[in-house]
């Protein structure tokens, strides 16, 4: 009788491992952090221990003494492995595996698999793949054993083992497309970036720290149906949605992917494209998460990484988010932003000050615009609806005398039509 086996992928059991140079507190955060990583990516962090040490071993990561440990803890514990809360070096990680004969990850791997697990448009498919081969042509060397062995898990998402496991060149071929891939991608992007610029319809890009309520609050405020959950990189890919303000002006809302201490550069590099969003927005919408204990790390990082891509001359309002899980009374400041708002993306409380806000930044960019139009131009009518903030307007004898709020552009393009 034959007997059937099922072929079931064993759940990871890991140890995360972290460096502390200084008073311990980041460390311990940083591997809190990695801890809820780990769990997105669909492992157990069983354990976890800290080395004090004045920097990381440049061959090993960790020190003699702290290794030994570590291996008695694997063996202890029935890990299947362990990850590194910094990004290892190609001679690290080898170093660590012989020496711990046992699978070696670092946070760079578990945000790139999540990455990979999360994408789900060709752009960011495209993304997490070269950002993938990126990191792992520099790595051929250092990952082909724990990549070897059976099993899966962290680390074998994405490209897959095939494609892990050929050499450079092809490597570098392949890295080579999907950057021409990607350019046909950001072509098309800049298409519509024209074309919203040429309708003059302003733009806030969404940014924050990851699980900051990005998602949830584009979803209460214009019903995108987005993703939404308690999870670190829940939605990697942008979503765009118009949001109607009560006093008619129209604004366009972006989402992005959020931030995180320690953000591989191949991803920011390989993201660019996605991220280019904040920088050609109008306004940029900084949502903080102010239950996190970390909030003032969280909010450094954004604009550190802001900083990176070049953002800096935008108009920045400071969401502070799930105020419904703060009791008592908290002092919250941004030095940093030039409008601050209180708010639950969940509950909608704070909703009316952050519409107060944004429509008295469009306001700030239009032109009070009082003039009679022929009838033979009604048809300007329809695109200061479309544009602008139309206050009145009134069908006389002369043509159709109107009062409204547009953009400088438009103001400027009605009176050399008319070669006034």
């Amino acid at each position: 009788m034959t007997e059937f086996i099922e072929n079931k992928e064993i759940k990871e059991r890991v140890i995360l491992i972290g460096i502390s140079t200084g008073d311990g507190e980041d460390a311990q955060a940083s591997l809190q952090e990695l801890s809820e990583l780990v769990k997105t990516a669909g492992a157990d962090a069983i354990d976890q221990m800290i080395q004090k040490r004045e920097a990381a071993h440049p061959a090993t990561y960790l020190g003699k003494g702290k290794m030994e440990e570590v291996k008695w803890k694997i063996w202890e514990t029935d890990a299947t492995g362990i990850v590194c809360d910094d990004e290892l070096s190609p001679a690290q990680l080898r170093n660590l595996e012989e020496a711990l004969e046992t699978k070696v990850m670092d946070r760079t791997m578990v945000i790139l698999d999540i990455f990979a697990s999360r994408a789900k448009t060709k752009e960011g498919k495209i993304q997490v793949e070269l950002a993938q081969l990126r990191f792992r042509a520099a790595r051929l060397v250092g990952i082909h054993n724990s990549l070897s062995r059976l099993g899966g898990g962290i680390g074998t998402r994405g490209p897959g083992e095939t494609k892990l496991e050929v050499d450079r060149r092809r490597i570098h071929q392949r890295i080579g497309q999907l950057k021409s891939e990607l350019e046909e991608v950001k072509r098309h992007r800049e298409v519509a970036r024209q074309q919203r610029a040429r309708n003059h319809v302003p733009v806030a890009a969404i940014v924050g720290y990851t699980n900051a309520g990005k998602s949830t609050l584009l979803n209460h405020l214009t019903g995108a149906g987005i993703l939404a959950e308690d999870k670190l990189f829940a939605t990697l890919d942008p979503t765009t949605r118009k949001l109607s303000l009560p006093d008619g002006q129209e604004i366009l809302l972006t989402d992005t992917v959020g931030f995180i201490r320690k953000l591989p550069h191949h991803l920011v590099e390989a993201f660019k494209s996605t991220l280019e969003e904040a920088k050609y927005s109008d306004i940029i919408l900084h949502v903080v998460d102010v239950s996190n204990p970390q909030m003032e790390m969280q909010m450094h990082v954004v604009y550190e990484t802001l900083r990176e891509l070049g953002i800096g001359d935008k108009v920045m309002v400071t969401v502070f988010n799930k105020m419904d899980r703060l009791e008592g009374e908290v002092l919250l400041r941004d030095f940093s932003s030039d409008y601050q708002v209180k708010i639950s993306a969940k509950s909608g409380e704070g909703f009316s000050e952050l519409f107060g806000i944004l429509e008295g930044i469009l306001r700030s960019r239009r032109v009070y615009l009082e003039k009679v139009f022929p009838y033979s131009e009604a048809g300007k009518i329809a695109q200061i609806r479309k544009a602008g903030q139309l206050l009145a307007e009134d069908y006389t004898e002369a043509g159709i005398a109107v009062k409204a709020y547009v953009p400088a552009e438009m103001f400027a393009g009605f009176f050399v039509d008319a070669g006034e």
